[in-house]
């Protein structure tokens, strides 16, 4: 008769550890994520102007701190979330922020640019954010991953319009991160999350520019 191996289980510390282990490789560029094809394969790098080029670098640094942001969230509810199919979620979808950071980084460096120098301050504030609403309640947790992503989709929409028009490659990272932080808000409505009160919304959008705004030049 042949009997199952029984799955560990891993405590609160356990998950810890996991959390500062996932920080340093998100700060050092150390995530395997999803082995997905770069989405700017078969492109060319464009022409771009110094100011061009200096824009389009901060808009790359925003949207990578966001990601930087985004992986921290995730981890953040992952390890305070109550149900395991809430925490697997989270784990799933910041694997595919992984794939928005390496994107994004390879862009930073095609322009001669870099990451935030504010990326570990952000991190740790989005991190315990993130626990503190997995602490709450799964389906408060739920309803803050549908609304960052609301307001990420809205943010990639706005990069994409002010991107100058030759460069098909930051286009296309953006277009597929933007599909794929909109399912991950369906993903996380189907799974009951909760509208969030209006003050909140107003508050994270208001957190949001702060980084925005700063990121861009840092």
């Amino acid at each position: 008769m042949k009997t199952s191996t029984p799955q560990r289980r891993y405590s609160l510390f356990d998950r810890l550890i996991g959390q500062a282990d996932n920080a340093l490789r998100t700060m050092a560029g150390g995530h395997p994520g999803t082995n997905r094809p770069n989405p700017t394969t078969n492109t060319e790098i464009p022409e771009l102007s110094r100011a061009e080029q200096r824009h389009v670098a901060g808009l790359m640094r925003v949207n990578h701190t966001g990601e930087v942001c985004a992986q921290a969230l995730y981890q953040g509810q992952a390890t305070t979330a109550r149900l395991p199919r809430i925490r697997r979620q989270m784990e799933i979808s910041a694997q595919e922020e992984e794939d928005h950071l390496q994107w994004c980084e390879q862009r930073l460096q095609e322009l001669n640019s870099h990451p935030s120098l504010l990326n570990p301050v952000w991190y740790a504030m989005s991190f315990g954010i993130g626990a503190a609403a997995g602490a709450i309640g799964d389906r408060w947790s739920l309803g803050f991953v549908e609304e960052t992503e609301h307001q990420v989709c809205a943010h990639l929409e706005t990069h994409m319009a002010r991107l100058p028009s030759q460069d098909e490659r930051s286009r296309r990272i953006l277009a597929q991160m933007h599909e794929d932080e909109a399912h991950h808000a369906e993903a996380a409505r189907k799974a009951g999350a909760i509208q969030l009160p209006f003050p909140v919304k107003k508050l994270m959008t208001a957190v949001a520019k702060v980084m925005t705004q700063t990121a861009y030049r840092i």
